[in-house]
């Protein structure tokens, strides 16, 4: 009789024990498998996602040129990388500026050449892309 009770016990211990990780292992395995981005439709209520074409999200604004130049715009205009002028470098930044600041701004934005369009920082209003650019052009004067 107290084997019977032993292994009566023991298959329930193991099957509670089992059930546990098992259940851990569905949600570790769920959490890997959800989605890592979701649709949102204009016109559907989709909480905390940004709708293309709508303005940029609150979190963007008020950076400075120098913050997004200092976070975004260093590694190609410290560098000279794809042929980016180096910003306090006047002589590389002489032709550039002679084209006028609303063409800079516009190819800022736009991209051009090797320039992506806003230097990839896609969360930047034009107004913080042009506050960059005369941000860059005062260091280069």
């Amino acid at each position: 009789m107290n084997k019977v009770i032993i292994a009566v016990t023991a298959m329930l211990t193991g099957l509670i024990v089992s059930s546990s990780y098992a259940n851990t292992d569905d949600a570790r395995i769920a959490e890997r498998l959800k989605p890592a981005a979701s649709v949102c439709v204009e016109g559907d209520e989709c909480k905390g996602v940004h709708v293309a074409g709508a303005a940029a999200p609150a979190a963007s604004a008020g950076r400075s040129g120098e913050e997004i130049f200092n976070t975004t715009c260093t590694a190609c205009h410290s560098t000279g990388a794809a042929g980016a002028p180096i910003v306090g470098n006047s002589e590389q930044w002489k032709k550039h500026i002679a084209k006028g600041m609303d063409t800079l701004h516009k190819h800022a934005i736009e991209g051009f050449n090797a320039m992506p369009a806003k230097g990839t920082c896609m969360s930047c209003s034009d107004e913080e892309i042009m506050a960059t650019v005369d941000y860059m052009v005062g260091r280069s004067k």
